[in-house]
Order: structure tokens, then C-alpha cells, then sequence
């Protein structure tokens, strides 16, 4: 096997394991449940004033 079929190779192999990485990264995130928006009492724009002032 010459240079570029074995660098070929070596680049399908790296990628396919960081699509099966990113895939099983999706899964963990997705099982993790729906996402739920923060309360919007929590959020203020005094408060934020006061942090930065």
C-alpha cells in the first residue's frame, strides 16, 4: 500500500470515529430530557444593572 491510500485511510478512520464520538455526544445531551427555559422572575434587569454598575 502506497503513501496516500494509507493517509486515506488513516483520515476515514479518524473520521468516522469522531462522527460515531459527535453521535453518541447528541444521544447523552438528547437523554438528558427536554429542555426548560429559565423562570423569567429570576431574570431581572435591575439586578443585571447593579452586577455591571
Amino acid at each position: 500500500m502506497d503513501r496516500s491510500k494509507l493517509v486515506a485511510v488513516i483520515t476515514g478512520v479518524i473520521s468516522l470515529l469522531l462522527a460515531i464520538g459527535y453521535l453518541v455526544l447528541v444521544q447523552l445531551l438528547d437523554f438528558r430530557g427536554e429542555m426548560v427555559p429559565a423562570p423569567l422572575s429570576s431574570l431581572s434587569i435591575g439586578g443585571l444593572g447593579q452586577l455591571l454598575f
